[in-house]
């Protein structure tokens, strides 16, 4: 099948109703596909429905990019005043409740990943090669919405087939059996031998959807997230040396740009299509928020030829994260500024702040990384920045490479291994390497290559950084304005507690089911 269609697969040309409901543990039997009797018989029902599973990510991922890196350290929540965005500014500063708007729908968003692959697993039979894939890929999807709630939430219940109506009311679950049932939906999707590879690490056709070292991935990063080491870097080695996939040296400001859609470098992606006939499908608020906020920025000539204007100002880099790659880089460090910039650097690009303006949430740092493009749109509405065509990220390799070295170190396996893969990343960074690797320089390189990609607060809880790092996280809020850096907003609640290493299970979610305890301290 070629690329073109698998694309159209992805985006569900067939249309398939998307179930949603207030409680995702207690889903209604309507919408599911089609009936029982006259779906999910055929090839084409099973593509269909994995076509469905797959644009249930996009649905999903606005919420679950800003919620996670909005509690994590590397970013302000921003926009154009205090108040923009209560929600946001509440999870960047610590200081929201069990009835938290995004972080319900964060629960409930997982739970209806899980609901979308329990129709396949349930209801596909295994009787083709087409159906064996999706079941295989059902499974991947389905460890990884439990990985998410695990990690995050922890006592959230283990869904593990279509609830009948007597199951509704799902106890809490816990972390042993979550981990365990991860582990095994990941197993049976490897071990079925379905789930193919890339041929290499240019094979983009194979590689938009779940390959078996995808798969493998995640088995290690679930491993890793359990202290069981050895095993991690078993499984993540067997990712590095099969060889299918590279770190992306096209420029490292593009890694997170449609021209890097799909590269050497991609694992696990939501597809985007630049089709004008299928802009609908391209929507997303998860750029246009990104964005630097525009309407208080003036643009050179130069400039507008190739930055996308109209976008709102959120997620600005944090002062202390431009202090952590200058510590590492220097302040003309390749990777530094590939990935942020400071004021100084906008204006010599022709970017300058109107007269009078000020950026609430920013103390004069811009990301580059995401930076708006023009080249990125499907069409370049300048007002409305929300129809790109890049593809939404999850993990890529250079992830992999990082959480190998770990492993590897903190199980004592190799140090040989864990000086190879870190040194590779450093490498396309344009940084010196190490000759020898402690833990600590694992957690400063994933900092700084990974930031901003929905990685870092896991990391942080599970390290046991998070109280020490974000213990005054919003505190004070800074505004940037051509005189400086001003802090004129204060908060009295704020900062990681011992009780933010689990989110709340939403309150909504206990009103209905009497069998749910809250989590610890909430």
């Amino acid at each position: 099948m070629k690329a073109k269609y698998l694309y159209i697969y992805l985006f569900g040309l067939f249309s398939i109703v998307v179930t949603s409901c207030e409680d995702r543990l207690n889903i209604s039997k309507q919408g599911n596909l089609g009936s029982e009797e006259d779906f999910y018989k055929t090839d084409e029902d099973a593509e269909q429905a994995v076509a469905n599973l797959y644009y249930s990510l996009h649905d999903i991922y606005y919420n679950w990019f800003f919620t996670k890196n909005l509690l994590a350290d590397d970013v302000w929540s921003g926009g154009g005043s205090r108040g923009d965005n209560s929600s946001m500014e509440q999870l960047n500063e610590y200081n929201f409740g069990t009835d938290h708007a995004m972080i319900e729908e964060l629960y409930s968003g997982m739970y209806s990943v899980i609901y979308s692959s329990n129709l396949i697993i349930d209801k596909v039979k295994a009787d083709t090669d087409v159906k064996k894939r999706a079941i295989a890929e059902a499974k991947f999807f389905r460890a990884w919405a439990h990985f998410e709630l695990v990690t995050m939430f922890g006592t959230a219940p283990i869904v593990d087939h279509l609830l009948a109506s007597s199951e509704y009311r799902q106890s809490n679950g816990n972390a042993e059996e979550t981990w365990a049932f991860i582990e095994s939906d990941l197993n049976d999707a490897i071990d079925s031998d379905i789930l193919p590879s890339k041929t290499d690490v240019d094979d983009q056709e194979t590689g938009i959807r779940v390959t078996k070292e995808v798969a493998q991935a995640y088995l290690g990063k679930a491993q890793l997230f359990q202290g069981k080491y050895a095993e991690a870097a078993a499984t993540l080695d067997e990712v590095i040396e099969s060889g299918k996939y590279a770190l992306y040296q096209n420029g490292f400001d593009m890694l997170l740009h449609a021209a890097a859609n799909n590269s050497c470098e991609s694992m696990l992606e939501v597809q985007m299509r630049n089709d004008t006939e299928q802009i609908w499908n391209t929507f997303t608020m998860l750029h246009i928020m990104q964005g630097w906020r525009t309407d208080k920025l003036s643009y050179s000539t130069d400039v507008k030829t190739y930055i996308a204007s109209g976008t709102y100002g959120f997620a600005n880099p944090r002062g202390e994260l431009y202090d952590a790659f200058v510590a590492m880089e220097g302040k003309d460090g390749y990777r530094l500024n590939c990935t942020m910039r400071t004021y100084e650097q906008m204006k010599e690009s022709g970017i300058t702040l109107q007269s009078g303006a000020y950026l609430y949430g920013s103390e004069g740092y811009f990301m580059w990384k995401n930076r708006p493009l023009k080249e990125d749109c499907v069409l370049d509405f300048s007002a409305f920045q929300a129809l790109q065509y890049i593809d939404l990220r999850i993990m890529r390799y250079a992830e992999v490479l990082l959480m190998a070295a770990e492993a590897h170190v903190q199980g004592n396996v190799s140090q040989a291994k864990a000086l190879k893969y870190i040194n590779e990343v450093r490498s396309r960074a344009q940084l010196l390497a190490l000759v020898t690797v402690s833990l600590d320089d694992i957690k400063k390189e994933k900092r700084l290559e990974l930031c901003l990609e929905s990685v870092r607060y896991q990391d942080l809880v599970r390290w046991g950084d998070a109280s020490s790092v974000m213990i005054d996280q919003g505190k004070d809020i800074p505004s940037f304005s051509a005189d400086g850096v001003e802090y004129l907003n204060q908060n009295t609640v704020y900062g990681f507690k011992d009780k933010h290493k689990l989110l709340p299970i939403p309150s909504k979610e206990l009103l209905v089911n009497t069998n749910m305890h809250q989590n610890e301290g909430w």
